[in-house]
This record gives C-alpha cells, sequence and structure tokens, in this order.
C-alpha cells in the first residue's frame, strides 16, 4: 500500500507560528499603509498605540440587534481650583454616534474603524460634567469604546473609559444629556476588551477634529432678556392697539362735532335769521308810519339799527361755527370781504396784500376765531383813532405759520403811553397767548401804526407717492384789490 498523505502532528505545529506571524503582519502592513498619511506619524505601531492607549472596553446594551439606538452617559468631576491645560477624547462607536458634553452636541462620527480625536480643553472647568453618547447600531454586533484624559497643572490627571460604570437611559427621556441628569435605567454591558471579536482588525485609522471652543452666549440670547423682549413687544402691541381704539374714538368724536357745528349753524342761520330778517321789516314798517316829528320814529330808526348790527354779529357767529369754513383759505376770503365792507363806510382806502393760491389747509376754529376777533380789534382801532387815509392787509404765510399785518397811514401813537383800555392792545396779546400765537406791534406819533398777528399751523399730513403742496414761503403777496371810499 502506498503511504498515507496525512499530516503529521509536527506539521500542524510548524504552521500554526507561520499563520500567526502573516496575520499580525497583515495587520501591521494594513495600518502602517493607512497611517502613512496621517500628519506627523512615524510609524504604524506608535500610531496604534497613540490611538488606543487611552480607550477602554466595548460596552453596548445588554442585547443587541439591527437598526438599534443605544443612548449611554457617563458623569465624572474635576476638582475644584484645577486649571485644565489638556483634555484629549477619543471615541468610536460601532456603527455610528452623536457625542454630547453636558447637553451640548460636540460631535459625530459614522465608521466605526476609525477613531477620533476631540481636543476639548477649552470646554471644561472645575465642576461637574455629562458625558452622553447616542449610539446606532446598523447590523450584527454594537458598541462603544471611549477613552478620555484631562490634564491639570496643579491637580492629578482625570481618565474616563468605557466601562460598565456607564449608564444607559431610556429612549422616552426628555433632555437626557443634560448635566443635571442623575437617573438611568441600568448599567451598560461589557462585550469585549479591546481588538476582541468582531473588532480584531481595528483601527484602520484616526481622525483629528480642530480644538473645540465654547459657545459664547450672549446676554441678549440669553432666555430672560428674550422673555423680555417678548414682553415689551407684546406691551407695544398693545399699546398701539389701545391708541388706535383712542384715536379711532377721537376721530370719531370730531366727526360727530363737525356735524352738530354744521347743524348749530345751519340751525342759527335758518331760524334766528329769520326771525331777526321778520322783525327789522317790522321795525322798518313802523319806522315808515310814522310822522316825521314822531319821537315813536326815531325810536324806532335805533332799533332797526341795532337789528341791523345783531344780523352783522350773528353771520359771524354763523361763521364762526360752521366746521365748513375750517380752512385757511375761507379765513383769508372772510377776513378781506369783512375789511372791505368795515371800511367802506369810513374815509380809510383798504387795500388787501394777500399771498397767491391759499392753500385749504385745515384752520381750527379757536385758532381762526380769536384771530379774526383781533384783526377785527384792529380795524376797528385804525377805523377810530388813526385818522388815516390807507390801510394795508396783508395775509401770507411763513413755514408753518400763517401771519396777518394790519398797517395804516395815520397819525400813530406813543405804545409806552397808550391807554390799554382805549385801543383794545390787551385784549389783541391776551388772545394771541391762548392760541400760541404772539402780537407784535409798532408805532409812532405821526409814523402810523403796524400790527402784526401770527398763529402756527396745523402739521400738514404726508401723503406717499403723492405730490405735496410747496407751502408758499418764498411766493410774494400780490395786490388784491382797492375799494376807495
Amino acid at each position: 500500500m502506498p503511504p498515507s498523505k496525512t499530516k503529521s502532528p509536527v506539521s500542524k505545529l510548524a504552521w500554526r507560528p507561520a499563520g500567526v506571524l502573516a496575520l499580525l503582519f497583515f495587520i501591521f502592513f494594513l495600518t502602517g499603509k493607512i497611517r502613512a498619511d496621517e500628519p506627523g506619524a512615524t510609524n504604524a505601531v506608535n500610531w496604534v498605540v497613540q490611538a488606543t492607549n487611552q480607550l477602554g472596553q466595548w460596552i453596548w446594551e445588554t442585547n443587541a440587534f439591527d437598526k438599534q439606538t443605544v443612548r449611554l452617559w457617563r458623569a465624572f468631576e474635576i476638582p475644584a481650583g484645577a486649571k485644565v491645560t489638556n483634555a484629549t477624547l477619543h471615541i468610536t462607536v460601532d456603527n455610528g454616534y452623536t457625542l454630547f458634553l453636558d447637553g451640548e452636541e460636540i460631535g459625530r462620527g459614522s465608521d466605526w474603524r476609525t477613531v477620533t480625536e476631540y481636543d476639548i480643553t477649552q470646554l471644561l472647568a472645575p465642576g461637574r460634567h455629562v458625558l452622553a453618547v447616542e449610539g446606532f447600531n446598523d447590523r450584527l454586533e454594537g458598541g462603544l469604546i471611549f477613552g478620555l484624559r484631562v490634564c491639570s497643572a496643579n491637580r492629578p490627571m482625570v481618565e474616563v473609559r468605557s466601562d460598565d460604570f456607564w449608564r444607559i437611559t431610556a429612549q422616552t427621556r426628555r433632555n437626557w444629556a443634560d448635566k443635571v441628569l442623575v437617573a438611568a435605567s441600568h448599567r451598560a454591558k461589557i462585550i469585549g476588551p479591546m481588538h476582541s471579536h468582531p473588532w480584531e482588525v481595528w483601527p484602520y485609522g484616526i481622525a483629528r477634529v480642530q480644538p473645540l471652543q465654547p459657545v459664547i452666549v450672549h446676554f441678549w440670547q440669553r432666555g430672560w432678556v428674550q422673555l423680555a423682549l417678548l414682553a415689551v413687544c407684546a406691551g407695544a402691541v398693545l399699546f398701539c392697539l389701545w391708541l388706535w381704539t383712542q384715536l379711532s374714538a377721537q376721530s370719531k368724536a370730531q366727526k360727530f362735532l363737525q356735524v352738530e357745528r354744521a347743524r348749530i349753524a345751519r340751525d342759527i342761520h335758518d331760524d334766528l335769521g329769520a326771525q331777526l330778517t321778520q322783525l327789522l321789516l317790522l321795525g322798518e314798517v313802523a319806522q315808515r308810519e310814522q310822522p316825521e316829528d314822531s319821537p315813536a320814529r326815531g325810536q324806532f330808526t335805533q332799533i332797526c339799527a341795532g337789528a341791523r348790527e345783531l344780523a352783522h354779529a350773528m353771520d359771524e357767529v354763523v361763521w364762526a361755527v360752521n366746521s365748513r369754513r375750517d380752512t385757511v383759505r375761507d379765513f383769508t376770503s372772510y377776513v378781506c370781504k369783512y375789511a372791505q365792507i368795515f371800511l367802506s363806510a369810513t374815509a380809510i382806502r383798504c387795500r388787501l396784500d394777500v399771498e397767491p393760491e391759499m392753500p385749504a389747509a385745515v384752520f381750527d376754529l379757536p385758532v381762526r376765531r380769536n384771530l379774526f376777533l383781533a384783526v377785527k380789534e384792529a380795524l376797528n382801532n385804525a377805523a377810530k383813532h388813526s385818522q388815516a387815509k390807507e390801510l394795508f392787509l396783508r395775509i401770507y404765510r411763513r413755514g408753518q405759520k400763517l401771519s396777518v399785518v394790519v398797517e395804516d397811514d395815520g397819525q400813530g401813537f406813543d405804545p409806552g403811553a397808550a391807554d390799554a383800555g382805549r385801543n383794545g392792545l390787551m385784549n389783541m396779546a391776551q388772545r394771541m397767548d391762548e392760541i400760541g400765537g404772539t402780537c407784535g406791534m409798532s408805532s409812532q406819533p405821526g409814523g402810523g401804526c403796524l400790527v402784526i398777528f401770527t398763529v402756527p399751523l396745523a402739521a400738514r399730513r404726508r401723503h406717499w407717492f403723492r405730490r405735496t403742496e410747496t407751502n408758499g414761503e418764498n411766493a410774494g403777496p400780490i395786490e388784491a384789490s382797492e375799494i376807495h371810499p
């Protein structure tokens, strides 16, 4: 029979060391080739030692299954007064992870063959800290391997490695990675030491992350500041709504007032005016029926004259009350007409210098009424005391102010020696003070008299995308008319 071809025990023993040496050669050759591209590396052996000498053991949940998420955490303490000079963290998870420090995410990874190195020196300070890892196992075995080394200038080194002191928390817990986390469901399970199955050929590489910097939270990013700003904004919105309701109510009240003023003016004109006209007609009829030398005829004449003056006064009241006359243009027209009629019965020639195209801007009742009464008083003083031949009535604008000038060429007077009760100067000045205007006067014996009334105009509303009319500041006055007695 031919000799047997079975291998002897000696040949088997000779093959096993050779296989182990081949496997180690393959590991070092592969890792050395990958590590050759790493900056600062000298050889594969140094790189493997550097990547693994700070790591602990592989840990995971007790039962591993595909598509599994496990939340692991570990608390550690840095002694009081310690000044951290270097803190290096190494981690990898089969198959991926999200890394948290004190509730803040600081890193992610998805290649378990690569160990990731984090420099967290700037993130650590004396006190309690919490490391948390949310690991994800895609299929087959799952595991976390971790190492942290904290060096201080004046305190012993602090090391945290993956072991069975790590805790696993439930998936339903909120804020599970926060610094104040104190409870977990159970301890992590040690799956095996470094380079145990199925991680014999590991690691394949090391990835270094730039040193992490602490997140600077400005004061305006803090919760209480944002709540305060929110409260201020809410208060501003409420105030705007309240102001809008007040303005709306005021607008409605103003419209109602305008309607009532128009109604009162209409009633006075139609009712009181008609009755006053009827009395005047009856007085004139009774006057004509009396003999020429009858004392009653003179009395009826006085009654008729008083009724006519009362009718003129009533017209002024109706003009003042009527809301449709609350414009600068209507005021100018009415004052010019009044001056013409008033001076037509005197020997004074009336000349009007009025700015052309006077705007229909709002001119409130108190302003135009007091200004009209002051101008009326100035015209009355000129007619009674000036003995003038000409009187100029000038009306023009200067910016947001309206000026009315009453100037005569009469005999004038000394303002210092004038009787305020006689010429009404005190009343004119008081009326201007009530509406925020001014009353200026210049006169001298034989040099005539000049009275200037200035009142503010209401601010005009801006209409966007519309052409606004000019304020007429540079428009010169024109001579509107002359009346000769």
